[in-house]
């Protein structure tokens, strides 16, 4: 890829995330009266000053010093800002403060739902992450919930705002080819995230983000109750097994995740969004898809796939 296309991408996401967090337009902090604004001195008269030709150019009579500031008469003066002040939590449609308050309401809250429908409606109007503020959607889930199988990414990118759907985009379509090579497909895996809106301009979710979400997807699985559980990429197996290796030393290991009520078999493996990047690593990844269908074949038949 040409450096041209590189930054042509990078403007384009930098500008998706102006618009989507509300920006329309450029200002500077103070405004410029271009009425009281004194003329450029000429080229002439500047060069004879830096030539050692005497002193600078006097301004012209009545006319402001060029580098003095007038005072702006008193219609004029702009009032000082007003102190920054977030509105307080549970206010809807305003930014909260991520404080811990608001990460023990996420954690009651996820608990009063008794199944994933409940779990949707509770988090359609979950009020307290500030990303609800700039998706267009929320991105619960996909496949069949009653799946023997789930995988669990970060966050929802454009594709999937949009369509308020994980991994519809170029990396779910490659998540799809993934699956039909080991004989799966859609309605033999339950896919999820971390955080269920999408970051603006597609930027990384914060700490303090993952941690008012992780409540939710918890409970998610919790109820989703799969026999397999598959982190794609290192992010989601970070915050749900509260481990710090990287993916390189995660990917292709059996692990256990406690939900509190059982524990289930999981791994880590490279999130497709990677693999579009690092097309050589696929290998990897299909060492990983192999396992996972080894180890669907030795369960015991007591749940749909």
């Amino acid at each position: 890829m040409d450096q041209q296309a590189l930054s042509r991408r990078e403007v384009e996401a930098l500008l998706d995330f102006y618009m989507a967090s509300g920006v329309d337009g450029f200002l500077e902090e103070e405004a410029v009266d271009r009425f009281v604004m004194p003329a450029a001195p000429s080229a002439s008269s500047s060069l004879a000053f830096l030539s050692g030709g005497g002193a600078p150019p006097a301004a012209p009579t009545g006319a402001p010093h060029p580098q003095t500031r007038p005072a702006q008469p008193a219609e004029r003066r702009q009032p000082p800002s007003p102190a920054l002040v977030m509105p307080a939590a549970g206010a809807q449609g305003n930014a909260v403060i991520p404080d811990q308050a608001a990460i023990s309401s996420a954690r009651e809250r996820a608990l009063t739902a008794a199944s994933l429908e409940e779990l949707q409606q509770i988090l359609g109007t979950f009020d307290g992450c500030n990303l609800r503020l700039t998706a267009k959607n929320l991105v619960f889930a996909d496949g069949n919930p009653t799946a023997s199988l789930m995988f669990v990414g970060e966050a929802p990118g454009r594709d999937e705002d949009i369509h308020g759907k994980p991994f519809v985009g170029r990396s779910g379509q490659l998540l799809d080819r993934m699956l039909m090579a080991i004989g799966l497909d859609r309605t033999n895996a339950y896919i999820a995230n971390v955080v269920p809106w999408r970051p603006p301009g597609n930027r990384t979710p914060t700490p303090q983000e993952t941690e008012l979400c992780k409540p939710f997807i918890q409970r998610q699985i919790a109820l989703a109750n799969p026999d397999i559980l598959v982190f794609l990429g290192a992010a989601s197996a970070k915050s749900l097994l509260g481990v710090q290796d990287g993916i390189r030393r995660l990917r292709g290991r059996w692990m256990e995740y406690d939900t509190g009520g059982r524990k289930i078999a999981c791994m880590a493996t490279y999130h497709p969004a990677y693999l579009l990047r690092s097309p050589l690593e696929k290998r990897l990844s299909w060492r990983d898809f192999l396992s996972i269908k080894a180890r669907m074949a030795e369960l015991s038949p007591g749940k749909s796939s």
